[in-house]
């Protein structure tokens, strides 16, 4: 029986080992940036087509290679970074590997070019599926310029598996964006297609992270700096009012290298422990000085899992100096910290002062708390028009700060609360009401708001209890996606157009978004780089807050990517059903529950949220004789 065991070709080789190392234009990205970081370059520029598909290149002017060095670069476990076993546990470049530059190589076309500073010319190389096409000299400036044009050319099933050039951009800003803040001492800048994306001059972590996420960072941050004989942290942490619905802004670096650690995001999220609620996530950038000695960074390819020689100690100190922070800057009580300068503390003012200039206060003398019409007026200063003429939009859209009021105030049980109602689904003239719940026809009955959150109505066989929040989510959700995809939105033009200002990737997924927007009534155009010009807003969300309310939006699509089959048109209305939906605990009046009962049962699925969350449930007679034990 012949051998059947063979050496496999490198190129071949390099193919199976890009599956693991190159999964994407991204991973390309990363390697490219740790490799220019590691030559010690304080310009590094990037420049990209079509997301990367068509090219990537990274020009930097680092220590640049020789002749011989530019060749052996794109051999398999080829590196400069270790010589020996015993050099992993003191590594303190981005790369050690030796396998990036064979990878890349083996599925695209690269072409190099570097000089060194001694030297009068560089060399330039030409290489495609492994396979060397042309090795010259060639005039160039110091340092590296690495193109990688065409990826995954010789590999179609993995091009073919690649998602849309906004998803995959979104993936390389942020790799881009970890480099960046872990080098806020290094100038780089990010070029796609014809727009700059990113221009970042060296400076301070605060002035880096303000270049990447805007200005509006400046006043969300808060430092953290700890120094031990095991890890010294700095960095910084986001105040508990910015927090997120969901992960993006949560950085961890050990000496520099970016890693994801689901044990010390713990520490974290405990050292907030009470000011935040429990799907809301802080942002943080923080860097861990530690011994190279006591970690393990060579677990995984990506090199973005590390091992800890005390784990538990690191996670006791990282807790501690956020809570430290969040304590000395006056974001959680404390005592006897000093007080951050850039927060300014309202000073009360004087006797004289008070007595020379009284508060004013304005009395109606006409308002009458127990007349009806007083009570619906004041409704209206409240929530806005509640007519149940009106649209559902304009019937139950409860802004942001009605919501942080009733938190504020607490749970307050109104006068009406529970009161008896009847429900009046579609009248036509003096005919009996019906609909239909699970079938069973069901007339015109009577129900009640229990605890501000639910809606209780009898049935014959029994009674229904409706979700509020549930019910008109899906109520929402049916009205704005027939919107999206019918382009019906109606738009109310601001008189003042308001200019929002974008972190880069947040403007990448409104560029993707811009048509299902459109279809909404948003006006929105982009004004200069990562800058929106907002026109004109739905109709029925004229007293949101629009930067809050698209960010949000974009807050949910990004946590919504993952799901099969989520077509924007789905995601965006789920979205602003989501965000715009009356919340638990609002007391609806008589003619809002009506409103929203014949809404909700006018639906084509009337019986769950759009996240698949029931919105009403039936309870039979039986069932209350069961356990009653009748």
């Amino acid at each position: 029986m012949s051998d059947i065991i063979n050496l496999l070709p490198d190129s071949v080789a390099n193919q199976i080992a890009a599956g693991e190392v190159i999964q994407r234009p991204a991973s390309a990205v990363k390697e490219l940036l740790e490799n220019s970081i590691d030559a010690q370059a304080t310009d590094i520029k990037l420049i990209l087509k079509d997301a990367g598909r068509t090219l990537i290149q990274i020009i930097d002017n680092g220590t640049g290679m020789s002749e011989t060095d530019a060749r052996m670069c794109f051999e398999r476990h080829a590196t400069s970074k270790i010589k020996k076993a015993d050099d992993l546990f003191s590594i303190t470049t981005m790369g050690f590997r030796g396998e990036a530059m064979a990878s890349i190589a083996g599925v695209a076309q690269v072409e190099l070019k570097s000089k060194r500073p001694e030297d009068q010319l560089g060399i330039q190389i030409e290489i495609e599926g492994s396979e060397l096409k042309s090795q010259t000299s060639c005039a160039c400036s110091k340092g590296t310029s690495i193109s990688v044009k065409n990826l995954f050319f010789n590999v179609p099933a993995r091009r073919n598996f690649l998602k849309s050039d906004s998803v995959e951009l979104r993936h390389i800003i942020e790799e881009f964006q970890r480099a960046a803040i872990a080098h806020p001492e290094l100038a780089l800048s990010l070029h796609h297609n014809t727009s700059e994306l990113f221009h970042l001059p060296k400076g301070t972590l605060r002035q880096r992270l303000v270049g990447i996420f805007g200005d509006s960072y400046n006043q969300r941050l808060v430092p953290v700096h700890e120094d031990t004989t095991i890890v010294n942290v700095t960095g910084f942490i986001g105040k508990p009012e910015f927090a997120r619905k969901t992960r993006g802004e949560q950085f961890f670096f050990v000496n520099n290298r970016f890693i994801k650690s689901s044990y010390l995001h713990h520490a974290i999220q405990n050292a907030y422990e009470r000011l935040l609620p429990k799907d809301a996530f802080p942002s943080y950038f923080i860097n861990m000085e530690i011994d190279p000695k006591t970690i393990d960074v060579n677990i995984h390819p990506t090199k973005t899992e590390i091992k800890f020689e005390d784990e538990r100690s690191v996670y006791a100190i990282i807790r501690s100096a956020v809570k430290q922070s969040l304590g000395k800057y006056n974001i959680a009580p404390s005592l006897d910290f000093e007080q951050e300068t850039s927060i300014a503390i309202p000073q009360n003012k004087s006797r004289e002062e008070v007595l020379m200039n009284p508060p004013k206060i304005k009395i109606d003398k006409n308002y009458n708390p127990f007349s009806e019409e007083d009570k619906k007026d004041e409704r209206r200063k409240q929530f806005g028009p509640t007519s149940p003429v009106l649209s559902v939009h304009d019937s139950f859209k409860r802004n942001a700060e009605s919501e942080n009021r009733r938190k504020g105030e607490g749970e307050r049980e109104p006068h009406h609360a529970d009161s008896q109602l009847e429900i009046e689904i579609k009248p036509e003239q003096n005919a009996q009401q019906e609909f239909n719940i699970e079938g069973e026809k069901t007339t015109k009955t009577s129900a009640y708001q229990l605890h501000n959150k639910y809606i209780l109505a009898h049935i014959k066989t029994g009674m229904i209890v409706i979700d509020q929040q549930a019910a008109h989510e899906r109520i929402l959700f049916e009205n704005y996606l027939e919107m999206v995809e019918n382009h019906t939105g109606v738009s109310q033009q601001q008189l003042f157009p308001q200019t929002l200002e974008f972190s880069a990737s947040d403007t990448v997924i409104l560029k993707e978004l811009h048509e299902e927007l459109q279809g909404l009534g948003f006006d929105i155009n982009e004004f200069g780089k990562n800058t929106f010009i907002v026109h004109g807003t739905p109709a029925d969300i004229s007293d949101q807050n629009v930067f809050e309310l698209l960010e949000k939006l974009i807050e949910d699509y990004k946590s919504s990517q993952g799901e099969l089959g989520a077509a924007k048109k789905e995601v965006v209305a789920k979205a602003m059903a989501k965000n715009l939906s009356i919340r638990s605990g609002v007391p609806l009046t008589k003619e809002e529950m009506s409103h929203m009962v014949d809404e909700l049962f006018a639906c084509r699925m009337p019986y769950s949220s759009p996240t698949g969350k029931p919105t009403l449930i039936t309870i039979s007679l039986e069932e209350l004789d069961k356990k009653l034990k009748k």
